[in-house]
């Protein structure tokens, strides 16, 4: 009797829980993009996006920042700055990409930041260099949406001396809607 009555208690918790993400599925796809918040964080990511059917979805590739100093040698990291002024730069040629399409950095749901290893910091990303660019534009008063993330650090890009690449996903609902 205890294991029917457990195997009852199992089937019973496995529909509630499967009534209540439905209920929450159709909540969401009626409110739009759901980002998730990080639970006990105020990291400006969202640990997931939510981005419901009747929405268009644009794969942005990677960019790199365009060369800040052309008197510095061609192809050094003097030639783009550092971390943080290459991720402002970078964030500002999608911001202009995205522009272009009608959307904004609000619309970015999912980011993949590529970040090569810094010679000024023993070939260590510059992940607080990256932070403090990132943090102008994503989670703030002015544009509080926060996409999911990634950050990692390679080996190098295409372009020597370019220390990040940023590749994004935007979404907007359908035309109409």
């Amino acid at each position: 009797m205890i294991m029917i009555h457990r195997g009852f208690m199992r089937f019973t918790a496995a529909l509630v829980l499967g009534v209540c993400s439905s209920a929450a599925l159709v909540a969401q796809s009626q409110s739009g993009v759901v980002r998730i918040p990080v639970p006990n964080s105020d990291f400006p990511i969202s640990q997931g996006v939510w981005v419901p059917s009747g929405y268009d979805t644009l794969y942005l590739s990677g960019t790199i920042p365009p060369v800040s100093n052309p008197a510095a040698p061609k192809g050094s990291v003097q030639s783009y700055g550092d971390t943080q002024t290459q991720t402002v730069a970078v964030l500002k040629r999608i911001e202009q990409a995205l522009a272009s399409q009608k959307l904004s950095l609000g619309d970015v749901v999912m980011m993949h930041a590529f970040l090569v290893g810094d010679p000024a910091k023993d070939g260590k990303m510059d992940f607080a260099g990256f932070m403090a660019g990132y943090s102008q534009f994503f989670g703030t008063k002015e544009q509080p949406n926060k996409p999911a993330r990634s950050a990692l650090q390679v080996a190098a890009l295409a372009a020597p001396g370019a220390l990040i690449e940023i590749e994004v996903i935007a979404a907007r609902p359908h035309a109409g809607k």
